[in-house]
């Protein structure tokens, strides 16, 4: 029993009782928990709204009650049973006297039933906010780019206010990050200015960083470029990375990221320079970090999967030099393939591309998947842990899990268990859908053990999901926590390492993830339940409506933190994550949540395509998807709708010729516009 305790607390829940009398309702929150909140006249209610911070309040007034009212006539416009709300308020417990009162009430939509996240323009609009400030602050008012406005302009440390800090840095992941960005907004809005401010940025990102081997079959990305103090000309390379648990290594998650931002501007142009920057750069994963039983007789461990971190002396992951990174592998070394690159690219190679090009784009394509097989059999099979809810995510190269290693020691990172789901699930629809294709070319041996991998992927995906429902998501507030004790003590299910704290990036996971896990698992509703949950407070709390962007990190009541490296807009660790999250969550919710029932379930996607005579097909499938969940509806190239002669036969085929396509743009590029529609389980 407490006395005279008062606090400021953010309650998630569902309304399921309203007193009328008392001016009143109650809400019950995931965890079982039901709260009375009190309405009194310093009660607001708001409607949720987006970074354009357009009123989306809708709501009647209701009959019969007049304003003047006050409390009451609030409660009959706002509060309706099973109405979906977060509330901020005051707590007061003394001794047996418990009251919280309201001061303000989050409507989701000004329908009970609907969430403003799930309309067709939620996303697009966000992402076009970010995009566009992004670009104003680092080029002003441009609206054209060039390679040395990258070099002049671009800072990767940007503050608050969207200034350069007086670290004048340029990593090479985060602006391959950056590219991302701008390649993913003009994938799914189709807006010039992305896509000219992406060109330039891919240029300025393999002018700058791209370091090739004296032979021309492999290539590393530097960690960055910083120009020199006090007026001295030109500027200093730094081929090994500076970060804080990476200096003077050369880490392979640095690698990979390299390869997110080229990936994606492949994915929209074609562009076979760029393919063949990608091509190297996996050459060098496979030459310098993997770790297949052939390794052993260059000394490696021989059990699969990737080292982490390489002596950038004498380019081996097994010099004492690399100090807690010598002879490791991780989460980051083996499963951020998945997401940074390997998805988009087997989406733009396979099936494989008509034209001269196919023999070339077969045998990396064939790297590709035997890479998305591993990792994905590794994570299923040495991530779980039988003694914990959660993964492990270090390991020795034997695969004996690491427990010691720096700050994270037996500690799990609630995001990655759940991007290991969201990827596991994008992977499991990609082996039913392999399947489906093997069935149909008469392969019925090959298709079941596709289907095997799936149903493993799957399993394991879903078991996440659920533990993380329990252990990694706020059961009272809503959202998703950081850092916890994989085995907590005292009792109590989720121990903190530090703080109660959320960050930006692991509410993208939480959102993806069971947006995913409900198109995978349709009859089971709870998964929606909890994307939409977990939506909520990301549009709610992250969102900095000021400055069109989104804060890294809030408390766990969704306040905000403001304290050093949390309060910038571009860092080593701020990014791209937005920009994937507004682009699938789209996806995602327009075929999973909105298909059927009347519902508006189109979308479209932009290409710039670069005239090839190597290449005469795209595949524009957006992610991998359940088979017979999408298709073409519409297709426009260069503002001529030819889809009569170009849309696919099979429904399940997202392959477009190309050639022969009139009314060619001037700059010789291919305009196209692929419009899908979904289509209910």
């Amino acid at each position: 029993m407490r006395r005279n305790s008062n606090q400021t607390i953010t309650l998630a829940g569902t309304v399921v009782a309203i007193d009328e009398a008392r001016a009143a309702f109650s809400v019950q929150a995931r965890s079982g928990d039901v709260f009375e909140a009190i309405v009194g006249p310093s009660t607001s209610f708001q409607v949720l709204t987006n970074l354009d911070q357009i009123s989306r309040d809708r709501v009647p007034d209701p009959a019969g009650v007049p304003p003047e009212a006050g409390p009451l006539f609030a409660l009959k416009k706002y509060i309706a049973i099973d109405r979906r709300v977060f509330i901020g308020g005051i707590y007061q417990e003394d001794g047996e006297h418990v009251r919280f009162e309201a001061r303000t009430v989050y409507l989701l939509h000004s329908s009970p039933t609907r969430y403003l996240f799930e309309e067709t323009h939620w996303w697009l609009v966000q992402v076009t906010q970010m995009a566009d400030r992004i670009l104003d602050h680092l080029f002003d008012q441009r609206r054209n780019y060039t390679i040395d406005d990258f070099a002049k302009f671009y800072h990767t440390n940007l503050n608050i206010l969207g200034q350069p800090t007086d670290d004048d840095v340029q990593e090479c992941a985060v602006l391959s990050r950056l590219l991302y960005d701008l390649s993913t907004a003009f994938l799914i809005t189709g807006a010039e200015r992305y896509f000219l401010a992406a060109q330039a940025a891919m240029k300025y990102l393999r002018e700058a960083f791209r370091s090739s081997s004296h032979d021309g079959e492999y290539c590393f990305w530097a960690y960055g470029r910083r120009r020199h103090l006090e007026g001295e000309k030109g500027e200093s390379l730094y081929f090994a990375s500076q970060g804080p648990d990476d200096t003077n290594t050369i880490p392979l998650y640095e690698q990979i990221y390299a390869l997110a931002g080229l990936t994606q501007y492949y994915r929209i142009t074609l562009d076979t320079e760029v393919l063949e920057d990608v091509r190297r750069t996996i050459n060098t994963f496979q030459a310098f970090y993997w770790d297949p039983p052939s390794a052993k007789d260059k000394g490696f461990a021989g059990t699969g999967g990737y080292y982490s971190h390489l002596d950038p002396v004498t380019m081996r992951p097994d010099t004492p030099a690399l100090g807690q990174n010598y002879r490791r592998k991780n989460w980051n070394s083996v499963g951020d393939h998945i997401p940074a690159y390997l998805v988009n690219l087997i989406l733009t190679l396979e099936p494989l591309p008509a034209g001269s090009a196919r023999a070339y784009l077969g045998d990396l394509l064939k790297v590709c998947i035997g890479i998305l097989e591993e990792t994905t059999s590794l994570i299923v099979e040495k991530f779980p842990d039988p003694k914990s809810k959660y993964v492990n995510e270090r390991f020795h190269d034997d695969w004996t899990p690491d427990h010691t290693y720096s700050w994270q020691q037996n500690r799990a990172v609630v995001g990655h268990n759940l991007k290991i789901a969201w990827n596991l699930t994008r992977c499991a629809n990609y082996f039913h859908m392999r399947a489906s294709r093997r069935r149909a070319m008469g392969h019925p041996v090959e298709a079941a053990a596709d289907d095997q991998r799936a149903t493993r992927c799957l399993a394991v995906a879903r078991q996440l999901g659920d533990n993380m429902a329990v252990v990694g998501l706020d059961m009272v507030r809503g959202g998703i926590f950081d850092c916890v004790e994989r085995e907590p003590t005292g009792g109590v299910p989720i121990q903190f390492a530090w703080g109660a704290t959320k960050d930006f990036w692991q509410q993208e996971q939480g959102i993806l993830a069971y947006l995913i896990l409900h198109g995978a698992t349709p009859g089971s509703p709870h998964y929606l339940a909890l994307a939409r949950e977990s939506s909520a407070f990301w549009n709610l709390f992250f969102l900095d409506r000021d400055r069109q962007g989104y804060y890294f990190r809030t408390t766990e009541d969704g306040l905000p933190i403001l304290d050093g490296q949390y309060g910038m807009k571009s860092s080593h660790a701020i990014g791209y994550h937005a920009f994937e999250l507004a682009y699938l969550a789209h996806v995602y919710t327009r075929t999973y949540v909105d298909a059927g029932n009347g519902a508006d379930n189109g979308f479209c996607m932009y290409f710039r395509i670069t005239r090839s005579t190597t290449q005469t097909t795209i595949n524009v499938l957006p992610d991998f998807m359940p088979p017979g969940r999408l298709t073409i509806e519409r297709i426009i190239a260069n503002g001529v709708d030819v889809t009569a002669g170009l849309k696919p036969a099979n429904p399940d085929d997202f392959q477009v010729p190309l050639a022969g396509l009139d009314g060619d743009r001037r700059d010789g590029t291919i305009s196209l516009v692929v419009q899908f529609s979904a289509i209910a389980p």
